[in-house]
């Protein structure tokens, strides 16, 4: 009854149509939840679910990342029963003990609360994500940090420190500090060594914070901790150094890459986050224009050419390429790539490491691979002119190459291959397209609301040939962390490489000539999607204007 009631409230409030309830209804497990499932599909979003859910049960929402969590009402719930049903007490009244839940209907969960507390419970409906990051940072990682602090001498040596024993504090507080990151969905961790301290920063969608300072005396015993984990020489301190870990976070396999890198106040070590199950996106997923998308597809399913894919590092280049290459993977079809390092390991794809200490390069590793009657081609990255001239040769050869250069824009590309000293005739007869591309934070669903635009932005688009009325911005929820965004799109430019741009590639023109070429025909540069984007609602022009420029 109550999954029937919850899909008509949902229908009535207009935020889905009976189909999409009917096609949910039919693709959902026997034993999942409708309002999942609903999220699952990507149908509503779970603050609307929860708005729903709070005027059919009156059961107040609580945004747990604003409320200053007392540790020791914390203390009332064990740890196990908070974890297993995802539940947080974050006050606590006289006989009565709020708690935050996902699922505040589950009263097999309160009822056990209620035998473990001795209080009476009332529930409130706060995000799986809020819920998830607070446990996370208030039952395991604060108790792993405060175990080690009160465990922990400053005089202790490494081999008494337990790094490699799995239950000692101080590979607790390792793998804590690794779920944390996971549950804010960080891409990177840093440990930063400073002078008194040692800082742990996330990157969440692209952006540094810091999450806590460690005392000075743990530094060693924490960094030996990483390099055992990632099968570094632990009594190198004085060379750079990188490995790689595989383990799991709650039920996902996750994959680090590990760097360290000495600095003046000991090693800096930076952890890369790679989430294998989300890796393999699809091309529609990516933040493609329908334009793009076609012009992108119709690049990489030509038999042969080099398209390449150009930004910044972190700009999702190799995120593209890996879609690209998802996209290609067929039975038929033999794809090689080499990179370095390699990201992600793909199903029926064979990838090559580059090793330069043995003399396994970029260019010498490529000329192995012609010899292993490929189809496809993906090289990391073009960095010298030895790859790039083999690059050419195997796409003139009948392959098709994709790669990646660090050039500012897809104008930009065509002019860096010359500077690198490769011949304009061989340029223009293998080129067949340019992506350049950024990633912009995407406008948070969950706290969204429509605004009036300013009068420099309403200016900006009108330059840019966009007609808008709203634009959207996130006003900070438990869902975003209070930021306003979640989750990061690309935004592109794509030049296909026609008649006329080969001539003048031939003629070696001056970047300015492309460019004012591409513009004329109509191409829409990196500043250009971006607002589009602005104008659909996804992202903001802050964010547009902080990776991309006026040409």
């Amino acid at each position: 009854m109550i999954r029937k009631r919850l899909g008509d409230l949902l229908v009535e409030s207009a935020l889905i149509t009976e189909e999409q309830l009917a096609t949910t209804l039919k693709s959902k497990n026997e034993d999942e939840k409708l309002g999942d499932a609903l999220l699952r599909e990507g149908f509503i979003t779970e603050q609307q679910l929860i708005e729903v859910l709070e005027f059919q049960l009156g059961i107040p929402h609580i945004n747990i990342l604003q409320y200053p969590v007392d540790q020791e009402v914390i203390q009332l719930i064990p740890r196990d029963l908070a974890k297993r049903y995802q539940v947080l007490p974050f006050r606590k009244d006289g006989n009565k003990l709020f708690v935050a839940m996902s699922d505040p209907l589950d009263y097999f969960a309160i009822e056990e609360m209620r035998m473990a507390t001795g209080l009476q419970i009332m529930p409130g409906i706060a995000t799986k994500d809020a819920l998830f990051r607070m446990i996370t940072k208030h039952y395991d990682l604060q108790e792993s940090i405060e175990q080690v602090l009160d465990d922990f001498s400053p005089e202790e040596d490494i081999e008494d420190a337990g790094i490699t024993d799995e239950d000692a504090p101080i590979v607790r507080m390792v793998n804590q500090i690794i779920a944390n990151a996971v549950a804010q969905r960080a891409s990177d961790i840093h440990f930063d060594p400073q002078e008194a301290e040692v800082t742990v920063r996330y990157r969440v969608d692209g952006m540094l914070k810091t999450e806590r300072s460690l005392p000075k005396y743990m530094q060693n015993t924490l960094i030996a901790r990483i390099k055992i984990m990632g099968n570094l020489n632990i009594t190198e301190s004085r060379l750079p150094q990188d490995g790689r870990i595989k383990m799991h976070v709650n039920y996902k396999p996750i994959d680090i890459r590990i760097s360290s890198l000495p600095s003046v106040y000991g090693e800096k070590i930076v952890m890369r986050i790679l989430d294998i199950s989300s890796s393999l996106g699809q091309l529609e997923k990516i933040g493609f224009s329908s334009a793009n998308l076609a012009t992108f597809t119709s690049m990489i399913e030509k038999p042969n050419g080099i398209v390449l894919v150009t930004g910044p590092t972190g700009s999702g280049k190799s995120s593209t390429l890996y879609a690209a290459l998802n996209h290609l993977n067929q039975e038929e079809v033999n794809i090689i790539t080499i990179e370095d390092p390699v990201e992600y390991q793909l199903q029926g794809i064979n990838q090559v490491q580059v090793k330069e200490e043995v003399g396994m390069t970029f260019a010498s590793g490529l000329r192995s691979i012609l010899r292993q009657d490929p189809d496809i081609i993906m090289i990391g990255e073009i960095r010298d002119q030895e790859t790039a001239e083999i690059a050419i040769r195997a796409s003139l050869t009948g392959h098709l190459v994709l790669s990646t250069l660090h050039t500012n824009s897809a104008t930009a590309a065509l002019t860096r291959l010359i500077d690198m000293g490769i011949e304009p005739f061989l340029i223009s007869s293998s080129l067949t397209g340019v992506v350049a591309q950024r990633l912009v934070r995407k406008v948070c669903r969950d706290c969204a609301k429509s605004q009036a635009p300013s009068s420099r932005e309403i200016e900006i688009m009108r330059k840019a040939n966009i007609e808008i009325e709203t634009i959207q911005r996130g006003t900070g929820c438990s869902s975003c962390g209070m930021t306003g965004y979640r989750g990061r799109l690309a935004i592109h430019e794509v030049l296909p490489i026609d008649d006329y741009i080969k001539e003048l590639i031939m003629k070696a023109s001056s970047f300015m000539e492309i460019q004012h070429y591409v513009q004329e025909s109509g191409m829409r540069f990196l500043l250009e999607d971006g607002l589009a984007n602005v104008a659909q609602g996804l992202t903001t022009t802050e964010e547009v204007f902080r990776v991309a420029s006026l040409n």
